[in-house]
């Protein structure tokens, strides 16, 4: 029974006697919901920290815990638990993790239900299931690992499509908001200022890249690269600038700047034996700089991993739902299991993509598999870009052509 809409009536029966108590669960669901908000935080944490026991396990796991040698699946010596292979134990710990909280958690839709608790609380337990979860892997046999590393490629490579459809889905928001309409004529010069920057700061870093990484002109895959990404950026200008598009250049201009910044990632990936590699030519730098980015590597994977999983609504195929009061704030199921293809993702990068890598200490996502994934990375970056400007122009003609499809068949039914 309930009054006045505010409440929510509970009928208790105790022995001869009857009671009614009165709920009011609207505070109860701002503060679950800002639990709920919170505790995305301390999920991005224990991911960090994945992320930092598979680089200590790689570079100095066989010289500060020997201990591990002596378990029968490690092999001889211990090598199989350290290097590739600890990186992706440590990387199906961190999956079991997640995909066992994307499995306790996918179907949860309101506040109230116990999903909800599980996902926002009961820590102790979880610390629990986290432990576990990273210590089961080191006693799978080699070759069921070396599977997981095939399997993890594959995921990797979802993870990154995601990440891509988040990343375009957030240059349209960021577009609608600044160059709303006419009316809002500040707005529009404030994007037009900002579409403009981000353009120059495109075309200045294809020219840097240009001066940095073709000492030579036989550096011809470089020099392929860059000219592709120029090519690139200027076909997402035309296309957004076109008359059945018009799209403006902020949208393009902040893809631009994401297609470029890919790019340089791709050539800074390449291996340092090779005569144009940007690793060569940095191999006199400090150790700092060294050191420095691949921790500031570390932070942009976690980043790129969470502001993934708390955009559900790039995904929705409805996006148009009315949320009730008591619905649950983000999706938990997606959450998770984007963190668990994160985990792969990771475990990717620290082993350059290469089931046989043995990686230097400090670096990370570096060889020819690295950059050519993410140059594929990039192109496809641009493709789904351009058809996000086209397909809405493409849908229209097909409507159009069937509307006057169907008026030509009535007109020549009419006697």
């Amino acid at each position: 029974m309930s009054q006045g809409g505010e409440g929510r009536g509970v009928h208790t029966r105790q022995g001869n006697s009857e009671f009614v108590s009165w709920e009011t669960p609207n505070a109860d669901y701002a503060s679950e919901k800002k639990k709920s908000l919170r505790v995305r935080y301390v999920y991005a944490v224990i991911f960090l920290m994945t992320n930092l026991i598979a680089w200590f396990i790689r570079d100095y796991g066989k010289r500060i815990i020997p201990q591990i040698r002596y378990l029968k699946s490690c092999g001889v010596g211990g090598q199989d638990c350290f290097l590739t292979l600890g990186v992706l134990r440590v990387s199906l710990g961190c999956f079991i993790f997640f995909f066992l909280m994307f499995l306790s958690t996918s179907r949860t839709r309101k506040l109230h239900e116990p999903r909800n608790v599980w996902h926002s609380s009961w820590w102790s337990l979880k610390f629990i299931v986290f432990i576990v979860s990273m210590l089961v892997p080191f006693f799978f046999p080699p070759a069921l690992i070396q599977l997981y590393g095939e399997v993890a490629r594959v995921g990797a490579g979802i993870f990154l499509l995601l990440q891509l459809v988040s990343v375009i889905q957030f240059i349209s928001w960021w577009n609608k908001y600044w160059m709303p309409d006419e009316k809002m004529k500040q707005i529009c010069s404030l994007g037009l200022f900002t579409s403009t920057i981000f353009y120059i700061a495109s075309f200045c870093g294809i020219g840097l890249m240009y001066f940095l990484y073709v000492p030579k002109l036989r550096c011809v895959l470089n020099i392929f690269f860059i000219s592709w990404t120029l090519i690139l950026l200027i076909v997402m200008m035309v296309v957004s600038l076109h008359s059945k598009v018009n799209r403006g250049l902020l949208s393009s201009g902040i893809m631009a700047s994401y297609v470029v910044f890919l790019c340089w990632s791709a050539i800074r990936s390449e291996p340092a034996t090779e005569k144009c590699s940007a690793q060569k030519q940095g191999s006199g730098n400090s150790d700092w700089i060294t050191i420095l980015s691949f921790l500031i590597a570390i932070c942009a994977v976690v980043m790129a991993t969470f502001s993934t999983g708390i955009d559900s609504q790039s995904f929705q195929f409805r996006k148009d739902e009315a949320k009730e009061e008591d619905d649950i704030p983000y999706k938990y199921g997606f959450f998770h299991i984007i963190f668990s293809l994160g985990a792969m993702y990771f475990a990717m990068l620290f082993i350059s993509w290469n089931l046989n890598n043995s990686a230097t200490k400090w670096s990370m996502d570096v060889g020819w598999t690295s950059t050519w994934v993410k140059i594929i990375n990039e192109w496809l970056a641009a493709s789904i870009y351009l058809w996000t400007l086209i397909s809405p122009v493409v849908r229209q003609a097909k409507v159009r052509n069937h509307e006057e499809g169907v008026q030509e068949a009535n007109g020549s039914a009419i006697p």
